[in-house]
């Protein structure tokens, strides 16, 4: 099999890495990592050193230019970089492995879709819930009706000091990702975004954090009409947590399963239709890897922040030139769910999915 040349992108002090992905090619058969690029000259010094790699850029378009690689991860979680690293990588044909959230409006997700498109290059989102081997027990288990018919959907952000519409953007992605493996393409949301307890105004919309672009609300509740009578809700309140409420929990007719986000996340379910465990005295039971009540036998630290998982489902798809799980149009559309929430506030009512508009809906208030 041809070794494949991949590269990083990064950017020093505007997102850096991400969560690891300048080291996603280490110690993969057929991969050799060649050359890294970084807009901060003391970062890419850095990085060069610490990745071992001879070839250093601070300029990621003439990186793709002369070296030409076959894979590229695009690590910096500002947003404001996202839509042009991608359209560049994709034009050249690499194939991308990206941190997420994907990008700042859906505009910027069609441009990103196009290019991919035209030249057939192939893209993974760092979703690493979605190919988490515990969400492959879940999907086991409500396949084989342990959950019985699903009702609701319910999820919330991390709910720290980011709580609100920033939380919605940088942590919602993955609960909207899940939600759409559990319950699929939701077809309205009807939502409100306050900030001090009222709706917000177009006084309210600032620059988000971390180039997400126009930004507001320290508070969203959201509702989402699923297919087959299926109900989605995604609520964040800022800095309403204590204890971490960040992730999904699905509720059946036969029982209720909590997980949360990550390569190795925290599964629980409740067998019992009442999803009462105070009122019934039934147990929750854990889900591991190897499934329902049985023992964990791996370990986080294997993979810390869950990457692999991603990457050999891009290196697979490329092989088999398919279209990979957690691919662009699944980023897309946990995007658009991101965006029907402010579609939904600015109109004043349910927002239609999918949206008609493409833009950020806090610039049209």
């Amino acid at each position: 099999m041809e070794t494949l040349r991949a590269a990083v992108i990064g950017s020093t002090g505007r997102g850096d890495y991400g969560h690891g992905l300048d080291l996603v090619w280490n110690d993969l058969p057929g991969v050799e990592l060649v050359a890294v690029a970084d807009d901060n000259k003391m970062g890419l010094a850095a990085k060069a050193k610490q990745l071992k790699l001879d070839k250093a850029y601070p300029d990621y378009r003439r990186m793709l230019d002369e070296v030409k690689p076959d894979l590229v991860s695009i690590g910096c979680r500002w947003l404001d970089q996202h839509r042009d690293m991608v359209v560049e990588a994709a034009q050249r044909g690499t194939h991308i492995y990206l941190e997420k959230p994907l990008c700042r409006t859906l505009a910027e997700a069609d441009e990103m879709a196009y290019a991919l498109d035209k030249t057939h290059s192939k893209l993974v989102i760092a979703h690493t819930t979605r190919h988490s081997p515990k969400t492959a027990r879940v999907k086991e288990m409500v396949a084989d009706g342990k959950l019985g018919r699903i009702l609701e959907l319910r999820g919330r952000g991390k709910e720290d000091k980011r709580g609100g519409g920033e939380d919605l953007w940088v942590l919602g992605t993955h609960v909207m990702d899940l939600m759409r493996i559990f319950g699929g393409d939701p077809i309205w949301c009807s939502a409100q975004v306050t900030a001090g307890g009222r709706p917000i105004t177009r006084e309210d919309v600032v620059e988000g954090n971390e180039g997400i672009g126009p930004l507001a609300g320290d508070a969203v509740a959201a509702m989402y009409s699923m297919p087959e009578n299926v109900t989605a809700y995604f609520g964040s309140q800022r800095s309403a947590a204590k204890r971490t409420r960040f992730g999904l929990t699905i509720y059946g007719t036969e029982g209720v399963l909590e997980m949360t986000t990550g390569y190795l996340p925290s599964v629980r379910f409740l067998p019992e239709s009442s999803w009462s465990a105070g009122r019934t005295g039934a147990k929750w039971l854990n889900v591991s890897s190897n499934g329902l009540n049985e023992e964990e036998t791996l370990s986080r630290d294997e993979d810390p922040n869950g990457n692999r998982p991603c990457i050999l489902e891009l290196l697979s798809a490329i092989r088999e030139n398919r279209t990979p799980s957690g691919g662009i149009d699944d980023a897309r559309k946990a995007t658009e769910m991101i965006v029907a929430v402010f579609e939904s506030q600015r109109i004043g009512g349910r927002a239609q999915l999918p949206l008609e508009n493409r833009q950020n809906p806090l610039t049209m208030l």
